[in-house]
């Protein structure tokens, strides 16, 4: 009987611990190192554990339903710069996991070429929720000092069972969102004298256009393996499992560097 002599890790063993860590210092560290390690073939491609269902959080921020979010305050004012730097972190916070779990959950059936792109989308994200973090701390506060919306996982746990329907609506309809409010955040922000936080901004959305594409490019892969029409199944898969609508006005010209085309989304917004 041949034995296997592979006595590396799994990478989904990996992923899952990295997803459960609560602490949220130690969640972005740990998720650039699955991602390094990935890389650099310290990880085996076997999934021999499940992903959470939910994944680590810390004891702060509360989190609440988007009805119950407060106002972030007056737009200029100090409280109204701080909680917008918050829901920033927070977002960028919650992708970890978004990535992760794209790897993990959806990897043996997948591929390794997907795992490395999610893995590397991980590591952004970790890098962005560090970067705004800090910046948080200049202002003289910190991630978990106020409330964060506790709607984003649902995106994740809704789609869970279908690949298809996961690439959909996290990558290309929720980070595509960003392309669209990101530029005028950027504009707003430097209008207030912070240069430093609209570089930050700017960083952000550059990777977020190559996350988009990513995102759009697999799941062109799997409407092709399927045999159907990409934007059709896009179209349906929105239809079904996205709690929202989409709202213009759309940034064309990121969403077209990230792979989506005006004649996808438009008939649906």
């Amino acid at each position: 009987m041949l034995m296997s002599l592979d006595h590396r890790p799994s990478v989904s063993a990996a992923i899952r611990a990295t997803m459960l860590e609560c602490n949220p210092h130690r969640k972005a560290m740990a998720a650039r190192k699955v991602a390094r390690d990935w890389r650099l073939g310290r990880l085996a491609f076997e999934f021999d554990v499940t992903m959470p269902d939910q994944p680590g959080r810390p004891d702060v921020p509360e989190l609440l339903p988007p009805g119950r979010m407060p106002k972030r305050g007056k737009a200029g004012s100090e409280r109204g710069r701080i909680a917008l730097w918050h829901a920033l972190a927070h977002i960028e916070f919650v992708a970890i996991d978004l990535a992760l779990d794209m790897a993990g959950r959806f990897g043996a059936e997948m591929g390794e070429q997907f795992v490395s792109d999610f893995l590397a989308v991980a590591a952004d994200e970790a890098m962005h929720f560090a970067l705004l973090g800090r910046h948080l701390r200049a202002l003289g506060s910190h991630y978990g000092a106020y409330p964060a919306h506790a709607g984003l996982w649902t995106a994740a746990h809704d789609t869970r069972h279908d690949v298809a329907a996961r690439l959909a609506v996290v990558p290309m309809v929720l980070e595509a969102r960003a392309l669209d409010v990101t530029p005028a955040t950027v504009e707003r922000v430097r209008a207030q004298g912070d240069e430093s936080g609209a570089r930050i901004l700017e960083r952000i959305l550059d990777d977020e256009i190559r996350h988009v594409r990513c995102g759009a490019n697999h799941f062109a892969d799997v409407a092709k393996r399927l045999d159907l029409v990409t934007a059709d199944l896009w179209k349906s898969l929105v239809s079904r499992y996205f709690r929202g609508t989409l709202k213009p006005p759309f940034n064309d010209s990121a969403r077209l560097a990230a792979g989506l085309s005006r004649d996808l989304y438009a008939g649906v917004a």
